[in-house]
């Protein structure tokens, strides 16, 4: 029964997310479930913890994507020549 109201709380958690914020969550939380299953039953601690972390990483990669999107969408500048002095 304490299984089924966890599992419900976190399912409910992950539908109230926005699907931006579900992406990084559900493969960070399944990751996590697993990995906390197999370190002594501990799946919804995991699946929590790899919630969180899916999520961290997610936004970090997509901030990189948008970086990298800008500098290519700069026109390249033209290369200065400094005036020697004589």
């Amino acid at each position: 029964m304490k299984k089924a109201i966890i599992a419900a709380a976190v399912f409910g958690f992950l539908g109230a997310s926005s699907q931006a914020q579900a992406i990084g969550c559900l493969s960070g939380g399944v990751a996590g479930g697993v990995a906390g299953h197999y370190a002594g039953h501990h799946t919804v601690l995991g699946a929590l913890g790899g919630c969180v972390v899916g999520h961290q990483l997610h936004k970090k990669q997509k901030r990189k994507k948008q970086q990298l999107e800008q500098q290519q969408a700069l026109p390249p500048q033209p290369a200065v020549k400094k005036p020697t002095a004589q």
